[in-house]
């Protein structure tokens, strides 16, 4: 994963972080024993450009997802999502079948700040791209680097843990027995549940049914999980759903500081709630909405991958050569879990867990000891967030299961395991109900 910042590092860092606390729960095996094969982490960290459906490529960013020149720097779109880009098209006064062209035309004449603030207040998903001198010296950007990676803490419960006192498996699949609720979208909180089911979880997945989540996206991270559909607004939709948090041990969500609470679903006593946001739940921009290429852009990092050779005014903003902030995030957050779950068994406390894609790239962003920084290198040319499969891999990096469509993605990034317990299930075909413990 050639990169100026120490991408790999990053990578590595965040998958031993779960394997360490996995030998805290009492794993055995290669899970524990084996170093982690940086091949592997490397594919499952660039899952989004190896997956193949019936062999052909997907598209990863929509067509007016990416960078845009306005009068005085540059933006960063997010539009993946049909809602986001009809938010967008609308924010700028272009027609709703505009194309990149036409957004670019929309966007030339205007400045960066005023079309970030616009689509902000619209519910789209725009940033101004930012040097990381100029990000650290924000609000938002000091809020991001502060605290630790993963934040853990004991909840304020209000009775006691009643079936919460299960004992942690131990051996080859720790978790096993563990339910864990998993209401995430889009990429971190799906690899972090993905890991947990990889490590023995019985993990069911809740989505609203509408918007529905991006085929592709859902077929790449939803390994060894199973997938129902409930609409947490409807009342009875949101009874089932907290019926099934009560039976849970760990509720994961990656919804905006807060969102959860306002649908009036209430984690139990001694529950694991573990959290996953873009920007962290302090600071101005904590209920902001953001993606991994909008972290990047308004972080510095975006900046710091678009040199090579050009002055940084002129130089077209780049990116990470994989979604490292939201998978480095993902195995953070399953990492945290784990001890959570291990300090659960000694207290019986639920916990708080928390990792934000802001603060994991302060992390990356950081050259002091105790970050994964350090030498930066200046490559030949930027990086375009569009770019094909990356080269010499190892063999076995990917496999192959299902027959319409056929699908292949990256193997497991953790030491010991070949592949995934199951294969993602087609969104929504499961019913909404845990197994038997």
């Amino acid at each position: 994963m050639a990169a100026t910042l120490p991408v790999a590092a990053l990578a590595l860092g965040s998958v031993q972080a779960v394997c360490r606390a996995a030998a805290r729960a009492g794993a055995t095996g290669p899970l524990v024993e084996d170093p982690a094969d940086l091949g592997a982490v490397a594919a499952a960290f660039c899952s989004d450009r190896l997956l193949r459906l019936d062999g052909h490529p997907v598209d990863g960013f929509a067509e007016l997802s990416g960078f845009f020149r306005t009068a005085d720097g540059w933006v960063r779109t997010h539009a993946n999502y049909p809602h986001h880009r009809r938010r967008l098209v609308e924010t700028l006064g272009v027609p709703g079948a505009a194309g990149a062209a036409e957004l670019a035309a929309a966007l030339g004449d205007r400045r960066a700040q005023d079309v970030e603030d616009a689509a902000t207040a619209a519910g789209a998903v725009v940033v101004r791209v930012r040097t990381e001198d100029e990000w650290a010296a924000s609000a938002p950007g000091r809020a991001a680097a502060s605290g630790p990676l993963v934040r853990s803490r004991p909840r304020e419960e209000a009775g006691p843990a009643v079936h919460r006192t299960l004992s942690l498996a131990g051996g080859p699949l720790p978790l096993a027995g563990v339910r864990v609720l998993d209401l995430t979208r889009v990429v971190a909180g799906p690899v972090a549940t993905r890991t947990l089911a990889l490590l023995g979880a019985d993990v069911l997945r809740v989505d609203p049914p509408v918007p529905a989540e991006i085929r592709w996206q859902h077929l790449d991270t939803g390994q060894g999980k199973r997938t129902a559909l409930l609409d947490l607004r409807d009342p009875g939709d949101r009874e089932r759903a907290q019926a099934l948090l009560d039976e849970a041990d760990v509720l994961v969500t990656g919804y905006r500081p807060g969102a959860v609470e306002r649908l009036g679903l209430v984690a139990p006593p001694g529950a694991v709630h573990a959290r996953v946001s873009a920007w962290g739940e302090t600071g101005p921009w904590a209920g902001r909405r953001g993606f991994d290429s909008i972290v990047q852009a308004a972080s510095g990092i975006a900046i710091v991958e678009s040199l090579g050779g050009e002055a940084r005014e002129t130089a077209r903003p780049g990116a990470l050569p994989a979604q490292a902030l939201d998978h480095a995030s993902g195995y953070l957050l399953a990492a945290g879990v784990v001890d959570a779950l291990v300090a659960r068994q000694g207290d019986g406390l639920g916990r708080e867990v928390s990792v934000a894609l802001a603060r994991t790239a302060a992390w990356l962003l950081d050259p002091t000891p105790g970050a994964v920084g350090g030498p930066r290198r200046v490559h030949e040319a930027g990086r375009d967030p569009q770019h094909p499969a990356p080269a010499g891999l190892p063999p076995g990096a990917v496999v192959s299961h299902g027959h319409g469509p056929r699908v292949t993605t990256a193997r497991p990034a953790l030491p010991g395991f070949a592949d995934y317990p199951a294969p993602a299930h087609p969104w929504g075909t499961d019913h909404a109900a845990w197994l038997p413990r």
